[in-house]
């Protein structure tokens, strides 16, 4: 592998840092489809590079995912009680979507990942979410369809490679949390997808899936190159997020991930 695709693989974090930080999500669907263009290029067969990028995304979330729930705790934007419940679910989810996606062909993958690229950006650009019209506190949303919903959203979340923010965020708004605690909530949620969805895409690999450097499915250098410049430039984004104008970068970034959905069924 060269240094150049090696150094690659930080900038490929410091974008979709940005962009995580800039809308809260989407970052884990620009990093999916970039890693499947890239990781042939560093060696990974190309019939296993579907596989390796969603399982890079997500073991690269852990970090990423940690870094912003602490910031968010900081600040009191997290629904402890809401996590709770939701985690059993989130890493049965997680396990069960890993093992599904391994058990899938690369092609297969890349169109499920495609189909959701393109709902991602019809909700980014054009969806509604239910809001308290008078912006009132509701209590922590808990419960045993807190946890069925955990279970939905970490199995998709680890078939496409994503922390479950486009999922978990509008799910919350929908119980009337308010966005901020959402968004807060969901970074916590994150990790917890991250941990379970990145072991089994290591555990549930065929033995010899990847060249040196990997743990089953998922490419180290891929991972830690992304996870750890991705939490240094999700500040960036945030920073920029207040003094740019949010729907008109929702509408941007929506056309985007509309362009990164027709890309990745011919990224094979």
């Amino acid at each position: 592998m060269s240094l150049l695709i090696l150094l690659l693989f930080p900038v490929l974090g410091v974008v979709a840092g940005i962009l995580a930080g800039l809308l809260g999500i989407g970052g884990g669907l620009v990093l999916v489809a970039a890693l499947a263009w890239l990781l042939p290029l560093a060696g990974v067969p190309q019939e296993s590079a579907m596989h390796a990028a969603l399982a890079s995304s997500l073991a690269s979330i852990v970090l990423t995912g940690a870094s912003s729930a602490r910031a968010h705790a900081r600040r009191g934007s997290v629904l402890w009680p809401t996590v709770a419940w939701m985690v059993p679910g989130l890493l049965l989810g997680g396990w069960l979507g890993s093992g599904l996606a391994v058990a899938l062909d690369d092609t297969v993958l890349r169109w499920i990942v495609s189909g959701y690229c393109l709902l991602a950006a019809w909700q980014i650009g054009f969806g509604r979410t239910r809001t308290p019209a008078d912006g009132s506190e509701v209590s922590p949303p808990r419960g045993w369809p807190m946890t069925l919903a955990g279970g939905g959203i970490g199995a998709l979340s680890a078939v496409v490679g994503i922390g479950g923010g486009s999922m978990t965020v509008p799910v919350l708004v929908w119980h009337g949390v308010v966005p901020v605690r959402a968004v807060g909530t969901s970074s916590a949620c994150g990790v917890v997808i991250g941990v379970a969805s990145a072991l089994g895409y290591a555990l549930h690999a065929p033995a010899g899936a990847l060249p040196e450097y990997a743990i089953g499915y998922v490419y180290l250098p891929a991972a830690l190159g992304v996870a750890v410049a991705s939490v240094l430039a999700a500040p960036w984004g945030t920073r920029l997020a207040h003094r740019l104008s949010g729907n008109a970068l929702r509408k941007v970034f929506a056309l985007f991930l509309l362009l990164v959905g027709l890309s990745v069924p011919w990224s094979g």
